[in-house]
C-alpha cells in the first residue's frame, strides 16, 4: 500500500486531512467516543461539573430539561470513560457525589466554548432553519 503522510492508504484511512494521522483500526473508537463527549448531555454535565462536585439531585437541577433516566445512563458512560468520577460516603443517609476527573477537566475549556458558541449565534442557525423550513430545503 501506498504510504500517504505516515498513514496506509485504502484500508479506510484517510489520504488526507486531519483523520489521515489517524490510525484505520482507532477511528471506530474514536468516532464512539466523539459521540458519547459529544452529546447533548454529556456536554452539559461535564460544563455543569467544573464548579466543583455536585450531588444527583443538584446536577438535574442544573442541566434543565435532563430526565433521571438520561442523567443515570450520561453519569454511567462519563464514568466509565474516566470523564468523572463517583464518591460515595458512608454516611446517613447515603450521599454521592460526581466531580471532573483529570481527563474530564481536559475538556471543560472545549466544552464551554463550544457551548458559548451554540449561545452566541442562537438566533441565526434559528433563522436559518426557519428559513430553510419555509424553502422546503
Amino acid at each position: 500500500m501506498e504510504s500517504v503522510n505516515g498513514a496506509e492508504a485504502g484500508a479506510g484511512a484517510a489520504a488526507i486531512g486531519p483523520c489521515a494521522a489517524i490510525p484505520a483500526e482507532h477511528m471506530e473508537f474514536i468516532r464512539q467516543t466523539l459521540d458519547r463527549v459529544g452529546d447533548k448531555w454529556s456536554l452539559l454535565i461535564i460544563a455543569v461539573l467544573e464548579s466543583g462536585p455536585l450531588r444527583y439531585t443538584d446536577l438535574q437541577r442544573q442541566v434543565p430539561g435532563i430526565s433521571q433516566r438520561m442523567l443515570s445512563l450520561t453519569l454511567r458512560q462519563l464514568g466509565q470513560d474516566g470523564l468523572i468520577t463517583r464518591t460515595a460516603y458512608a454516611e446517613v443517609p447515603p450521599r454521592v457525589e460526581y466531580a471532573l476527573a483529570p481527563l474530564g477537566r481536559g475538556l471543560h475549556e472545549i466544552v464551554t466554548s463550544l457551548i458559548g458558541w451554540a449561545a452566541d449565534h442562537h438566533d441565526e442557525i434559528r433563522a436559518n432553519r426557519e428559513r430553510a423550513a419555509m424553502t422546503g430545503a
